[in-house]
Parts: structure tokens; sequence; C-alpha cells
């Protein structure tokens, strides 16, 4: 049998056009025969059906409330629930629960909105074209949201960390815009790989990323609530968070970031030499072993001082058994290792949120919503490569170049195989 062609493809696109619209309108009357279905098994019988003896219950339709719309995924639906009346029992719908607006998906979606880019004032025109002109939403809502944020943000920072063995962490601070504040403070964040080689935030707070004392009341926190001490913390240079790990975890090894000490040893050289100096601070951060390391430093030293730049290898050599810390673990993770970057690369995110203006009166506003955007980018954290090898070095194997050597702590002995 041949095919009916008559209406052509301009009918089918015009089918095609109109299909969100069809797909919507066919959600919305299925959500409303469940609500028709939820109230019938409420009563004990259909509409117009008269009560029976067997009923469990008396009372009565008493029709519809005012038409509610919902934001949903796929669009905003207007639906009527159903009334009652004569009822010692009041019909509450599990459909649709009373004051509810939007979908679980829709309240997700918010987060996304802004950790993607858009402003404040931005959300409501955004949703508007996905949810449909309809959609109850503004920017009043999103504050209350905001302050939803707060309360969760709150909980997570009292949950227990018993179960959470960290092995590395990375530390870091991002200055957020404040217009109000005097003094130059900053979300201070800890993020740890775990036993598994997942990546976790732990910590997100506000302070003085100099302030030994304050890193010192985060990790206490962490502490109290059960975190115990990781193997390795990196992080930048200037942060207090060294003075912290002496009061609170001090058997934790330490790693300086390379990325923040190039940077502070570029700063000493011409920008005519710039190319040259930056292959040979490569040359030194991705050196096959330590020995080779210290003989790329004594090469940069005495590069710079043929230039006559010895300021940099002076920067340079400052600190330096922090910068190679890195060698006494397993080698696939030392590009994990050697910088913030695990840290710092969700941080870009945040960035784009708090420094085109100054959105926030005080940091620690700022807080609960820098807490909700790194939740979010944490979902898509990959493992650290080779993540069983997270597993011996929480056990206690030691590493010399990257490699284990056929030893393992006191502690750990029985639990690793050498």
């Amino acid at each position: 049998m041949k095919e009916d062609t008559s209406q052509g493809p301009r009918a089918s696109s015009g089918i095609w056009e109109g299909f969100e619209q069809f797909a919507r309108l066919a959600v919305q009357e299925f959500l409303q025969e469940l609500l028709e279905q939820e109230v019938e098994e409420f009563l004990g019988r259909r509409r117009s059906e008269r009560r029976s003896g067997e009923a469990p219950q008396g009372g009565y339709r008493n029709g519809y409330g005012r038409p509610r719309r919902v934001a949903t995924s796929f669009g905003t639906l207007t639906v009527q629930r159903p009334r009652t009346r004569g009822l010692d029992e009041r019909f509450e719908s599990r459909i649709l629960p009373l004051y509810q607006r939007r979908t679980e998906e829709v309240g997700a979606l918010l987060p996304e909105l802004y950790l993607h880019g858009l402003a404040e004032g931005d959300f409501e025109l955004a949703l508007r074209g996905l949810l449909g002109e309809g959609a109850p939403l503004s920017a009043s809502s999103i504050a209350r949201l905001k302050e939803k944020w707060q309360g969760e943000y709150e909980e997570w920072q009292e949950r227990s960390l018993s179960d959470v063995e960290v092995v590395y962490a990375w530390v870091d601070g991002i200055y957020v815009k404040a217009g109000l504040e005097k003094d130059k403070a900053a979300a201070l964040v800890i993020m740890g790989a775990l036993r598994d080689g997942s990546k976790a935030v732990l910590a997100i707070e506000s302070g003085q990323r100099e302030s030994s004392e304050r890193w010192s009341a985060i990790l206490r926190s962490l502490k109290k609530r059960g975190m115990g001490e990781p193997r390795l913390v990196m992080g930048d240079g200037h942060l207090g968070i060294w003075g912290g790990l002496a009061n609170v975890y001090p058997g934790a090894q330490e790693q300086r970031c390379w990325k923040h000490r190039m940077g502070n040893v570029l700063d000493r050289v011409s920008k005519k030499e710039q190319e040259v100096a930056k292959a040979l601070l490569r040359a030194i951060m991705y050196a096959p072993s330590r020995q080779a390391a210290e003989d790329g430093k004594a090469k940069f030293r005495q590069w710079s001082a043929k230039k006559g730049m010895g300021d940099a290898a002076q920067v340079l050599e400052e600190d330096w058994e922090r910068m190679v810390t890195y060698y006494a673990f397993p080698k696939e993770h030392w590009k994990h290792l050697r910088t913030t970057n695990p840290v710092e690369s969700p941080f870009s995110v945040v960035r784009l949120r708090t420094t085109p203006a100054k959105r926030y009166k005080r940091v620690d506003h700022a807080t609960a919503v820098i807490w909700k955007t790194l939740l979010i980018a944490e979902k898509s954290f990959r493992k650290l490569d080779a993540p069983e090898l997270v597993t011996e070095v929480a056990d206690g194997a030691v590493y010399a170049d990257g490699v284990r050597v056929r030893k393992v702590s006191e502690e750990a002995a029985g639990k690793v195989t050498a």
C-alpha cells in the first residue's frame, strides 16, 4: 500500500514546530487526571457518585482551587487542585503539595544557571525562555532560594567527617568583591582527594588568606568532626595554611604550588628573557627525579646570574624543600600534586560570578552561593589518575622519585604487602 504523502513535508514541519506545546499540554492533562484520581481515592468514590455506607469517610467535592502554575524542566504547567468540604481531615495532595511552585529539577537548575554565568537579575529572563512565560519565578524567588542555600550551607558546615579519609588536600582562597568591607577578605577553600581517588569539597569559609589563626580554626573544625590527618597538602606560599597545619595536623607533608612559584620567579625576570626563563622553570617542574630537579635549579641559577637577574634564582631557592615534596609520592599523581589547579579550576567559574561587579555587601553573604556553585562543580570532578595508588598512600606506602619502595609505615604494616 502506497504511503499517503498528500499533506507533504510542510504539514509534517508544522506538526514538529508545535511538538513541545503538544507534549506539554498532554503532560498537563495527565497531571490533572492524577489529581482527580487522588481525590477520588481520598473520598472513596468517583465524581458525581453517591456516597455509600462503605466509603471510608464522608465529605464532598467543592470545586477547584485557583489555577496553579508549576514550573518543570519541560515547561510550565497549569493545573487546578480539587477542593473538598465536610471532612474532619484536610485533603492534602501527595502529587502537588500545597505552595509547591517548582519541581526539584528546576530548583537545581537555578544554581546551574548561576554557575554558567547568569547574574541574579538575568534569572527571570532565562527561565522564561526555558519554562515559558507563565513560569512562577521572579528575582524575589531567587533571593528566597539563596536564603535556603544559607541554611543548607550552615548544616553542611556541621556535618560529620568521621567516614571521610582524606589522603591529599588542596587549599586556596578567592578574593570576593564586597563593596562595604574595608579589609580584603577571601573565601577559603579546602578540597580533598579521598581514599578511593575521588575529590570532594571539605570546607568553604570566609577569612584572611594570610591568617594562620583563621586556617587553624577551619582545620580544627574539620578535625573535631572526625577528619584525620592528610598525607600531603598543596597550597600557595602566601597562605597562612602552613602555620595552621603546624598547629592542627603537624604530621602532614607540605607542597608549595609550582604555578604560583613560577609567577613569583618570573616577576624578577626581564620581559625579554621571559620565554627562556619559562622553559628552564618547566624543565625543573617536570624533572623525572629529585636529583634532576636539583640539576635544573643549578642550571637556572647559572643562567640568571649570567643575565644579571640573580634575584630570580634567589626566589626559586626560597622554601625549596616544600617545592619538591611530591617526589615522595606516586609518579602517577605528580600532575595532581605539583599545583593547586584541582581547587583553582572550579574556582574559575566562581570568579565569573564574584569579580565582574560588587555584587555582595558582605563576603559572608557570598559564601553560601560560592558553596553551592562549588558543590555543583564537584559533581563533575574526575578521580585522580591511578586511584588505586591513593589507597596505598593512605595505608602508608613509601615512594622515592615516584616509585614505590619495599617499605611501609609501622602503623600500616600488614595492610599493604611490601
